[in-house]
C-alpha cells in the first residue's frame, strides 16, 4: 500500500485531519435547548391561559386545545350483510359489484372484497392441489 499524499489532498490515507479531535463544548446550550427549557417552565402558565381564552370564545385557542388532546375523528362504515349465492368466484365477484353499484355495499368495503375473494381462490387451489397429489401419491403407492 502507498502511504504517499494522494493528488489535491493534504492528508496521507489513514491519517486523520483533525488530529485533536472535535473541540469540546463550552458549556452553553443551544438556543433549540434554551427554547425548549423556556416552554417547559412555562407551559403550565400556557396551558392555563388557552384555556382561558378557549373558554372567552377564542376560536383558535380551543382549536388548538382540542388537537392536541383528542385524536382526530376517523370515519367508520358500519357492516353490511351481503348474501353471496354459492356459486363460482366469478359469480361472487360480479355479485359484491352489484351490490357496490346499487348502494347495497359501501365503496370502501366492496373494494376490499374483491381482493378477499382473489384471497379464498388461491386457497381453493392450494386445498385442490393438496388433494390431487394425495390422490396421485396414493394411486402410485407412495405415502
Amino acid at each position: 500500500m502507498d502511504n504517499t499524499t494522494p493528488r489535491g489532498s493534504r492528508w496521507k490515507p489513514g491519517q486523520s485531519g483533525n488530529p485533536k479531535g472535535r473541540p469540546p463544548r463550552t458549556g452553553e446550550p443551544s438556543p433549540a435547548a434554551k427554547l425548549r427549557e423556556a416552554i417547559v417552565e412555562h407551559a403550565p402558565a400556557i396551558v392555563e391561559r388557552l384555556v382561558e381564552q378557549a373558554k372567552s370564545g377564542d376560536v383558535s385557542a380551543s382549536r388548538l386545545l382540542l388537537e392536541r388532546a383528542l385524536p382526530a375523528m376517523k370515519p367508520i362504515e358500519m357492516p353490511t350483510a351481503l348474501a353471496l349465492e354459492v356459486g363460482s368466484l366469478t359469480e361472487s365477484g360480479r355479485a359484491v359489484l352489484a351490490a357496490i353499484c346499487n348502494g347495497t355495499v359501501a365503496v370502501g368495503a366492496g373494494a376490499q372484497l374483491p381482493a378477499s375473494i382473489g384471497a379464498l381462490a388461491k386457497i381453493v387451489e392450494l386445498d385442490e392441489l393438496a388433494q390431487r397429489v394425495a390422490a396421485l401419491e396414493k394411486a402410485n403407492g407412495k405415502p
